[in-house]
């Protein structure tokens, strides 16, 4: 089976993240894609969170590089996720390396040209099955939420990178 290294960020502002809808796959995601052969993991996260959203965003990490300077250090993803994409007859996977990001500009409305963004908080992550996206309430991913859920509660406490 073929395998693809992706990216993907939970962009934070304050005490919400940004989901947005993804048509294809039928379900809420924080922005990402996939890593490009010539590209490190947090170059393609920072350029698909520009791309998708239209924000600036930084790395926010727990862990402090090392006291040396070669080789260079990038800050490591919250969690690494093996994800089969082509519904139940997988016909490739995502090896998704998730990080934590704050956004670096004021807020605003973040959807890329589209109107199927949405910034969220713990309150409406808790428990929620699904979200609100023009008066249909759409599915919402145990691990998105989740993972949400913890990036909202760790980057105000957390440096950037």
């Amino acid at each position: 089976m073929k395998r693809h290294f992706t990216a993907t960020g939970f962009v934070v502002d304050g005490e919400r993240t940004l989901l947005h809808w993804h048509r294809k796959l039928n379900t809420w995601m924080p922005p990402g894609g996939h890593v490009e052969e010539e590209e490190e993991p947090v170059e393609a996260l920072l350029r698909e969170i520009r791309e998708e959203t239209g924000l600036e965003a930084e790395i926010v990490s727990e862990f402090a590089n090392y006291e040396f300077d070669l080789p260079r250090q990038l800050p490591p993803p919250r969690v690494i996720l093996l994800e089969d994409i082509g519904g139940e007859q997988p016909d490739h996977q995502h090896i998704d390396l998730i990080y934590y990001c704050r956004s670096l500009g004021p807020a605003r409305d973040a959807n890329g040209g589209e109107k199927t963004g949405r910034w969220v908080g713990i309150a409406e992550l808790e428990g929620a099955d699904g979200l609100e996206l023009d008066g249909r309430l759409l599915p919402l991913a145990e691990d998105v939420r989740v993972l949400a859920i913890d990036a909202i509660r760790r980057v105000e406490t957390t440096v950037g990178c």
